[in-house]
């Protein structure tokens, strides 16, 4: 169905604001994933309909006219009356919710949501799922995008009041070394033995890498790196071949088991670091069912992430905790 030139329709606001905010109607595009077309097409009518221009689209990122500013305020109120109305009919029913947009820290792909997705598609029938997977900021600027309604991400430290959070994990960061690469000993055993050995880095692009090259620092160790990657299993890889060792997450090392028979997993040799994995929802858009789902998830991080790592390492029931 087409919608008529001339009508003022909630898409329309939807794509001005994606296109106001990306800076272009291709970005708006892939963001909504529409085409570029049918995105150049709503903005004409939208404009047609409140008889005015809102975009200068020649401009490079595009621009706003005086009118588009305007009523951007005015579109950011109607896209989060809309959210709101949405949720309160949902919850009036939550068996008839129809869509649930779901954004999820990699780290968890394998087992954790499969298993959250399989739950919530029992609770909900006649839901559509919808999934995205990938970093805690490109997840965090999913959701203030109004692209997703729910994510499940790292803790960044710059959660506006926008946001409301449901923590869910606590995981402190451990070393990962080829077999026999290091002796067991005393921790300051270990520590020394760290600077002689090449680290295998966690990208300092991504949050948890800057983390944890600021944690080095701290602690006064700067051991030779070579190799800076984003990918667990890549540095994993590298690791079990006997390259270096790394400072991973467990939930890394559960993530990329294959690796674990050529690998020792040890506690920090100096003061613990660890983040927080939390769930995230637009501040009183969905009411009570944020809440509902960290609750599910919980148990779900207890029998398919404590568990097991616990078993497989008993230092680690200090190390990861479900809150």
């Amino acid at each position: 169905m087409v919608d008529s030139p001339g009508r003022i329709t909630l898409w329309g606001v939807e794509v001005f604001v994606a296109t106001a905010e990306e800076g272009s109607i291709s970005a708006a595009a892939r963001r909504l994933g529409a085409s570029p077309s049918a995105v150049s097409q709503q903005l004409s009518n939208l404009e047609t309909a409140l008889g005015t221009s809102l975009l200068i689209r020649n401009a490079r990122p595009v621009a706003l006219t005086a009118a588009g500013d305007l009523f951007r305020r005015r579109a950011s109120s109607i896209l989060n009356e809309a959210a709101l109305a949405r949720a309160e009919l949902a919850m009036a029913d939550m068996a008839q919710l129809t869509r649930f947009r779901i954004g999820m820290i990699e780290d968890f792909e394998a087992d954790v949501t499969p298993a959250l997705l399989t739950h919530l598609a029992a609770e909900l029938p006649q839901c559509q799922f919808q999934l995205a997977t990938g970093a805690s900021h490109s997840l965090f600027d999913q959701l203030e995008a109004r692209a997703l309604d729910v994510i499940i991400a790292a803790e960044m430290g710059a959660e506006g009041d926008w946001i409301e959070v449901h923590p869910l994990l606590e995981e402190g960061f451990v070393v990962a070394a080829p077999k026999g690469m290091f002796t067991a000993g005393t921790a300051s055993d270990l520590r020394a033995q760290l600077q002689t050995k090449a680290l295998v880095q966690y990208t300092t692009r991504h949050h948890m890498g800057r983390l944890l090259a600021a944690h080095l620092a701290r602690q006064n160790l700067r051991p030779d790196h070579r190799f800076e990657l984003d990918s667990y299993h890549a540095i994993l890889a590298l690791v079990a071949q006997g390259v270096g060792w790394t400072i991973l997450t467990p939930l890394a090392l559960h993530r990329a088991q294959r690796f674990a028979p050529d690998l020792e997993v040890f506690a920090l040799p100096f003061p613990p670091l660890s983040r927080r994995i939390s769930l995230f929802a637009r501040r009183d858009s969905l009411q009570d069912m944020p809440a509902e789902v960290a609750v599910v998830m919980r148990d779900i991080l207890q029998r398919q992430i404590i568990h097991p790592n616990v078993t497989a390492h008993p230092f680690m029931r200090d190390v990861l905790e479900v809150i």
